[in-house]
């Protein structure tokens, strides 16, 4: 059986950081999430998860126990020292996470692993700052965390072998699995996901079809699970553009974002939400 971390340390307590630290808690963690927000909120997203995660039966322990396994701390310095992986789920801001990324490794043990959940910005660029770059890699987990069986292990240059494969043992105890990528702009997964996302906002834009066309013919036509207007909603409109704009500068033209995407996040249309995207989430 795979030997899971006892501590891990969860840096950011949004959607996906609370998704990262129920998956964790349920396999038998005890996890720390740093949240300088709205703590409570956060400690509520992973009860909530928790609960819901019980109703289905997918949960071990009783909630109260799994919920006893959970600290919220309001600074990335009080993060246990004895976690064995720290994983960075803060928005996509390159100087946050290299702030937090810093501050997180001055805290834990030179042995432990540090990961960010990045899913497009560059694994090697963000530990310049770093130490100990040979500890560091990218874990991209996807939303839902807890439901979903996927998770992008992103390496760069200077992560170490024996990390590699360290992390995929954990991944692999969460009952998901792995896809091991080179650290590049976008990886894979967003690269032909904001692609494809990309090309069916420029449909709608064009009236080639409306938004449930577009998604029903790639749900049962190419046995997508789901479309991919639908899945810009769940992600988050502002999350896919800036996704879009990273990849549009460093790999060029293709992935420039259609102006009714960019028209959308101006109005402050972002998807689930915000209770509207290309779908009305009432």
């Amino acid at each position: 059986m795979t030997q899971m971390p006892k501590t891990v340390g969860v840096l950011g307590g949004g959607r996906m950081g609370a998704g990262i630290a129920q998956v964790f808690i349920a396999a038998g963690a005890e996890v720390s999430v740093a949240e300088t927000g709205d703590a409570a909120a956060a400690r509520r997203r992973v009860a909530d998860g928790l609960a819901k995660a019980a109703a289905r039966g997918k949960l071990a322990d009783a909630v109260d126990v799994a919920l006893s396994r959970l600290s919220v701390v309001d600074d990335v310095s009080a993060i246990p020292p004895t976690a064995e992986l720290v994983v960075e789920a803060v928005p996509e801001v390159p100087a946050l996470k290299v702030d937090v990324l810093t501050k997180a490794e001055q805290v834990i043990g030179e042995h432990a692993v540090l990961a960010s959940n990045t899913s497009s910005l560059s694994i090697a660029g963000l530990g310049s700052a770093l130490s100990r770059p040979d500890r560091f890699l990218g874990l991209h987990f996807f939303n839902p965390v807890p439901a979903s069986s996927l998770v992008e292990v992103v390496t760069a240059p200077r992560t170490a072998a024996g990390v590699i494969e360290q992390v995929r043992g954990w991944i692999s105890g969460l009952g998901k699995t792995d896809v091991v990528v080179r650290d590049s702009p976008g990886f894979a997964t967003s690269r032909l996901g904001v692609l494809l996302g990309l090309e069916a906002i420029r449909m709608l834009e064009e009236g080639v079809a409306d938004a449930e066309a577009i998604d029903t013919a790639m749900e049962l036509g190419y046995r997508h699970p789901m479309g991919p207007l639908r899945s810009t909603d769940l992600v988050g409109l502002d999350v896919r553009l800036a996704i879009a704009e990273y990849l549009h500068a460093t790999l060029g033209d293709r992935f420039a974002p259609p102006q009714l995407l960019r028209d959308k996040v101006a109005a402050g249309q972002l998807g689930r939400k915000t209770g509207q995207g290309f779908y009305f989430w009432g």
